[in-house]
């Protein structure tokens, strides 16, 4: 699954007091959400969802229900969540009736967090890698 997140220079929002404020100042900033958006936005209201019931398990028809929102619309917006490796799945029922679930990995943002920034470190080692060879590159054909 391809990984994505916006990269910017900013100070920490720690001085804000308001949870929603900081999550919606925060999920733009990493690229989550357009900059348009607002609390009400559906991405939004999606992650809020799993923020303030971290060990829940939510199931794609619970999200609709609860979110007011399509099975597409819901899946789009999840599935930028699971490629950021912040939820975990699960699975609810049995036979037939087997469901997937999801929630915040580990039910805990800052650890499901962990995760985020390996990902950005393992792709930060490969473009050095990219970058090194590139230079290589271009350093053999002055030689030439």
């Amino acid at each position: 699954m391809e990984f994505q997140i916006r990269i910017v220079k900013s100070s920490p929002l720690t001085g804000e007091n308001d949870y929603k404020k900081v999550a919606v100042k925060f999920l733009k900033m990493i690229g989550y959400m357009a900059e348009n958006a607002n609390e009400d936005s559906l991405p939004y209201r999606l992650f809020e969802c799993f923020l303030l019931y971290p060990n829940k398990f939510w199931t794609v028809e619970e999200l609709m229900a609860t979110l007011n929102a399509t099975k597409a619309s819901v899946y789009r917006h999840l599935n930028k969540l699971k490629s950021m490796d912040i939820l975990e799945e699960g699975k609810e029922g049995e036979g037939k009736n087997i469901k997937k679930t999801y929630r915040l990995k580990y039910g805990n943002l800052a650890k499901a967090w962990n995760f985020v920034e390996a990902h950005v470190k393992v792709a930060m080692e490969s473009y050095n890698e990219t970058v090194q060879h590139l230079q290589k590159l271009v350093e053999r054909r002055y030689k030439e």
